[in-house]
């Protein structure tokens, strides 16, 4: 093979990848619509798709609102979360889901994830559970959904409520059903990175009727359904989604099965081709998960296996042959400064952020899995796989190429 970009070599790749978002007439026409409608606000194209949203993923009742990080709260103060309750989940994740159980007062609880599937480990989670603890929030991340059947069987067995982040798994199935209603509830983004999107939104999904009808009032300043307007039950909020939202959101859905699809074969093929190359371990999926989402498609980078190269010389030699991967998240959450007991550089202490949780001690927590997850992760990006089978061709070629030339790397500082 010829020599490295980053020495001088031709670039394995000088196009960009398939742009995102995508839109077509089903989005132009709905926007024009609501436009000229004059409804503009919460009307029927939000209650269209929060019916047809909940119908593809599988669940009885979905209700809109302004982001994912709003679902999650209102999926958790639905589900009965009060101040100090603990609520297990993962240190290898986006801040909206330990700030969404910060938010609602109650303790964040971190537990080790697996190395295989990214995912919270069940095992972690029973050894992190106690008196204290009311529900599990697990993430299915990059679109691999956690193991259901097992997190389901002890949520019952402990009388959990199971919810679902579920802001990376539109489409994904576990057995059959889709995600978000596999638990008590489950939250989505539509956030503009995301496989369905309009700028921002969110919805919450159960199969549970007095689920719905909590998350519905409090994203509706409490108000009781078919209620008087100016009667209020709950001490909710306003996170009511617009009709040009919905309709955005309408015209995304009516193409992501078949983009879901896509993305799904697209990542099966990078599957077997990068799983050939020593010191990459790609994501693994369950075989009861019988679709799957593919938001960031996710490998480690074992640099023992590549006689030392670090994974940040491995992303530089990937960018300069024109794959701009990622390597994710830093740190665990557990080190981030919002739960540090000192002071941070901007001097924001413990005091100025008035949570239950400021009393725990999660400078104590260690989850070696994350940490590792931390230290090898790379990332690649969902509108890569809506592209053709020569746009993975090209990421194989290129990650190929770095492990011919892995010793040119030794000599580079990053």
């Amino acid at each position: 093979m010829a020599k490295l970009a980053m020495h001088g070599g031709a670039p394995v790749r000088t196009q960009g990848f398939h742009p995102w978002p995508v839109h077509g007439e089903a989005e132009r026409q709905g926007l024009l619509e609501v436009l000229e409608s004059g409804e503009w606000w919460y009307g029927a194209k939000v209650r269209a798709f929060e019916e047809q949203f909940a119908a593809f993923q599988d669940a009885r009742y979905g209700v809109s609102c302004m982001n994912g990080s709003m679902s999650l709260e209102m999926g958790l103060y639905a589900c009965g979360m009060q101040a100090g309750d603990e609520v297990i989940t993962t240190p290898y994740t986006f801040i909206a889901t330990p700030i969404s159980i910060l938010r609602m007062n109650a303790v964040p609880v971190f537990a080790d994830v697996d190395l295989d599937t990214w995912n919270l480990d069940i095992a972690a989670v029973k050894a992190a559970t106690t008196e204290k603890t009311r529900a599990i929030m697990p993430v299915h991340f990059g679109g691999v959904p956690v193991d259901m059947d097992a997190f389901s069987a002890f949520a019952g067995e402990r009388q959990l409520a199971i919810i679902e982040d579920a802001c990376h798994s539109w489409g994904t199935q576990w057995n059959g059903k889709g995600t978000g209603a596999l638990g008590a509830c489950g939250g989505f983004s539509f956030q503009v990175s995301k496989n369905i999107t309009a700028g921002e939104g969110g919805i919450l999904l159960t199969d549970d009727a007095e689920i719905a009808e909590m998350a519905r009032a409090f994203s509706n300043y409490g108000r009781g359904k078919g209620g008087i307007w100016y009667r209020h039950y709950l001490p909710g909020t306003n996170l009511r989604m617009t009709e040009f939202q919905a309709a955005v959101l309408l015209g995304q859905l009516s193409r992501l099965e078949e983009q879901t699809l896509h993305r799904e074969r697209n990542a099966a093929w990078l599957d077997r081709a990068l799983s050939a190359i020593p010191g990459i371990r790609v994501q693994q999926c369950d075989p009861r998960v019988t679709r799957r989402s593919i938001h960031v498609y996710l490998f480690r980078f074992i640099s023992e296996e590549w006689d030392g190269v670090t994974r940040d010389q491995f992303l530089q030699a990937l960018q300069a042959e024109g794959i701009a991967g990622s390597g994710g998240y830093p740190v665990p959450l557990y080190r981030m400064p919002v739960f540090s007991k000192e002071a941070d550089e901007h001097g924001f202490t413990p005091e100025a952020r008035p949570y239950y949780a400021q009393d725990v001690d999660y400078a104590r927590v260690h989850c070696p899995n994350a940490e590792r997850l931390c230290r090898e992760a790379v990332w690649f990006f969902q509108p890569w796989f809506l592209g053709e089978q020569a746009d993975m061709q090209d990421i194989a070629d290129a990650v190929a190429k770095i492990w011919e030339h892995r010793r040119e790397l030794l000599q580079t500082r990053v």
